[in-house]
């Protein structure tokens, strides 16, 4: 409340000088108005009379409190009372009234007399209405105030570089208070002395005599000639904004005369502020040359994102990836934790046996221990590290690589993983973009950008034909994300070099190279999920690429897991002049699957002695039902989540046998569901399927080619076939490079299908179909043969050249036909069983 009324005190003393009543050395008191800012009585202009006259000051007040104007009450309430005050002001340059005072007496001038001082708030000056008798003039008076100024030299505080001026207003001034602000440009305009009569536009010579004496012109521009815009104006552009406000007040409304140049019956000035644009031929210029400016543009802002945002977005991927700002491994967050001895210790024995979801795995790893010090010692090789692991799902690569591999990468916080499912299970090339950047921790990301910049480009290569560069496509963000995610990872790699090393000489490049446990190592993994999807050719292609740079340029170490067999036409394009090295996972032996069982039993046993010295038996121990495993564990195979999935159940209470059975129950309405009556776009057909199904039900492999042979085949049948590996109802195996044998995609499937078979309903539903599908075949194979025996008997004279191939074709027509007449009879059997069992 204090600092407002101090603020109020100060604004009535600005006022108060310009405003205020006062007693002159004339004696009386002289004549105050509510406000000046309007005029008399607010009339919008000062009232004189013959022996009355106008002086405007110029450079008493700060332009800049023209904010002051924005608040509703402050004309209104404030400066009323303030021109009620009769104060000296700290702000104001000096008292007009007492300049045209001291102004009298230095040139002994009489009959002069201040009426009253209008404050111009806005435009920094006043107005100082001043009554004089006939023996002086208003000239006389008004050049005795300008040598009085001339001599003193009052400079405000605020701007010492400029004195206070004052001229004699020779027109009729448009006293207003609207909010328009002082420029350095004027708008003058002609109008005539009386409605309808003639005007007469002056000439810049004839301006420039007028406005000239007032200030410094710039230029001066006329209308143009062909314009019909009325009345005529011309614009007077001054060298500074007080010149002009001068000029405007004092010229406003003046008459010019016939000899002067207005014509017969005169012309009038009113004059306006007019607005200039501050670098408007910038903006003439970009508007004028889009075809220029739009890639310039483009260019613009991809030089400020490469300058600004590509070195925060490598720091974001370098702290990503060395967990600086992750609260696990902050020094005071591990503080607290030591402080519960208890929760520690609860960490501690989940890490010793790695999670509940880890219990047993050690058998496994143990079986693996080559294939993990093989990988380990290709790590520590200079040559490039391509390496590739292979394994359906649920063999365990990630745990192998991640967690035993890679297990000193990881805690020194060189390790990176790339998880391609969220990339590629993204929809729209945002959600891509998205998907990517935070697999790597690249930010920030503006993927939003993309498709506003798309509009932006469409619109303007509308208009002007010429693409602006700003819209980027999905492969040029991937390569930007991936490409500073090399350049965090190189920045990782050299982190730890020192200048007074032994080998300090070498060059980046090549310190890199002769020191490859430096380097960090990328795990690319889900490589080809969906692969065979549209659109995933793009992501898997620029992220081979990549990893091959990464390899090649020994900036890291990049490992592949993937469980497409078909990995190699992939990579291949990226390195096709490498050999890669690569390590093959498939199902734990029965021995490694049992004893991997029996110690997810044993996870949580305690192991402490009782009071009679005996050991306590462990839960394999306790139970009589686990000489079972023998005889399941050859029907459930060796995968590593069928185990565990059996070992969660026989830990509930099942007994092997029939924990085994729900789990090939299970598998049975698998298969149903996502392989025979699945609705969806599909590259095999349920005949296919169900054809696979019935010889993998008699035995364990078929061969790749005789399959191929089927009628169910007969059309795409390599095609459906991948299909059906992809979806992972069968496995492919190779031999010399070439299909060998097709199995079951999972252990668990071949009893799957064996139970499937034997369901006779199923069965005959589905070979229903597949005889429906063998007559159809065997019918267009009666027909292609009947139109060629047609074309054979139109030929003349029957030559006997013609007649084995007529013979042949009659063999294979009766061939057809019994074939036909066969897998009537089945189809009618299988119709038969289908109406009389459920």
């Amino acid at each position: 409340m204090a600092q407002q009324q101090r603020a109020i005190q100060r604004l009535n003393a600005l006022t108060a000088q310009l405003g205020g009543g006062w007693t002159g050395r004339a004696g009386g008191v002289r004549k105050r108005y509510s406000s000046g800012e309007a005029g008399d009585d607010k009339s919008g202009h000062i009232k004189t009379s013959s022996t009355e006259s106008v002086i405007f000051f110029n450079n008493l007040l700060p332009i800049n409190l023209q904010w002051l104007f924005r608040i509703p009450w402050t004309m209104e309430k404030v400066f009323p009372k303030a021109l009620d005050q009769n104060k000296t002001s700290a702000i104001s340059a000096v008292n007009p009234g007492n300049v045209l005072d001291e102004a009298i007496k230095a040139n002994g001038l009489t009959g002069v007399k201040v009426l009253e001082v209008l404050p111009r708030f806005k435009e920094g000056g006043a107005f100082l209405k001043f009554a004089h008798d006939e023996s002086t003039s208003s000239t006389n008076v008004a050049d005795a105030v300008r040598a009085y100024l001339k001599q003193q030299k009052f400079r405000p505080w605020w701007n010492p570089l400029n004195r206070v001026q004052a001229r004699l207003v020779i027109g009729k001034p448009w006293v207003e208070d609207l909010f328009r602000l002082p420029s350095s440009r004027i708008r003058c305009e002609f109008l005539p002395t009386s409605p309808g009569a003639e005007v007469a536009e002056l000439s810049q010579e004839q301006l420039y005599s007028f406005f000239r004496p007032y200030g410094k012109l710039v230029d001066i521009v006329t209308q143009p000639s062909d314009s019909k815009i009325v009345p005529r104006y011309a614009y007077l552009d001054f060298s500074h904004k007080r010149k002009a406000i001068m000029a405007k007040n004092c010229l406003h409304g003046y008459t010019i005369d016939e000899p002067q140049g207005g014509g017969k019956l005169g012309t009038i000035f009113r004059l306006t502020y007019e607005k200039k644009a501050r670098f408007g031929w910038i903006r003439e210029w970009i508007f004028g040359h889009p075809r220029l400016m739009i890639p310039l543009l483009a260019a613009l802002v991809a030089g400020i994102t490469v300058a600004v945002f590509d070195p925060l977005r490598t720091l974001a991927i370098k702290a990503h990836i060395t967990r600086a700002f992750h609260v696990e491994d902050n020094f005071i967050w591990r503080w607290v934790k030591t402080q519960g001895e208890d929760l520690i210790d609860k960490v501690k024995s989940l890490r010793q046996h790695g999670g509940t979801d880890e219990a047993g795995m050690q058998v496994v790893w143990d079986d693996r221990r080559d294939q993990i010090e093989q990988i380990q010692a290709w790590l520590m090789e200079s040559v490039d590290t391509f390496i590739i692991v292979q394994g359906p799902r649920g063999s365990g690569k990630k745990e192998l690589v991640v967690d035993h591999a890679l297990k000193q990468k990881r805690e020194a916080h060189k390790l990176l993983i790339v998880d391609c499912k969220p990339i590629q299970e993204a929809r729209g090339d945002t959600a891509t973009i998205n998907a990517a950047a935070g697999q790597v921790g690249y930010r920030p990301v503006f993927s939003w950008f993309n498709s506003i910049s798309g509009l932006i480009d469409l619109a303007a290569q509308g208009t002007t034909g010429v693409k602006t560069g700003f819209s980027e496509t999905l492969e040029n963000q991937l390569v930007k994300i991936w490409n500073n995610t090399a350049s965090a990872l190189k920045s990782i790699a050299l982190e730890d070099r020192k200048k007074d090393d032994k080998d300090s000489a070498l060059s980046d490049d090549e310190y890199l190279e002769a020191h490859p446990e430096r380097r960090p190592v990328v795990v690319v993994d889900n490589f080809l999920h969906k692969g065979s999807d549209p659109g995933a050719e793009l992501v898997y292609d620029k992220l081979a690429e990549w990893a091959a740079r990464l390899s090649t340029g020994n900036i890291a170490h990049v490992i592949f897991l993937t469980n497409d067999v078909s990995y190699s036409k992939s990579l291949s394009k990226a390195l096709p002049d490498r050999v890669f090295r690569q390590i093959s996972l498939g199902d734990c032996s029965p021995e490694v699957a049992k004893r991997y069982v029996v110690n997810h039993l044993d996870f949580d046993a305690d192991d402490k002695e009782i009071t009679d010295g005996s050991k306590k038996l462990t839960p394999s121990q306790k139970r009589n039902d686990l000489n079972e495993l023998d005889n399941v564990i050859t029907l459930l195979g060796g995968r590593l989540t069928d185990l565990e999935f059996l070992a969660r159940r026989i830990k509930a209470g099942e007994t092997p046998n029939k924990a085994v059975k729900e789990m090939i129950d299970q598998g049975a309405s698998e298969v149903i569901k996502m392989y025979i009556n699945s609705n969806e776009s599909r590259k095999w057909t349920n005949q296919q399927a169900w054809s696979l199904i019935k010889g993998l039900a008699k035995i364990e492999a078929l061969r790749y080619n005789e399959v191929l042979l089927a009628d169910a085949f007969g059309s795409g049948g390599e095609e459906a076939l991948a299909a059906l590996e992809q979806a992972e109802l069968i496995s492919i195996e190779t031999q010399n490079g070439r299909p060998h044998s097709i199995k079951a995609g999972r252990p668990i499937y071949a009893p799957a299908f064996k139970q499937l078979t034997d369901d006779h309903v199923l069965s005959a539903k589905m070979e229903l179909s597949l005889l429906g599908q063998s007559i159809g075949a065997e019918n267009k194979s009666i027909d292609k043969y009947e139109q060629e025996l047609h074309l054979l008997a139109k030929l003349p004279g029957q030559p006997a050249e013609i007649k084995p191939r007529i013979y042949w074709l009659l063999g294979k027509i009766q061939s057809s036909q019994g074939k036909v007449e066969g897998y009537e009879k089945e189809a009618g059997e299988m119709k038969k069983l289908l109406s009389t069992e459920f």
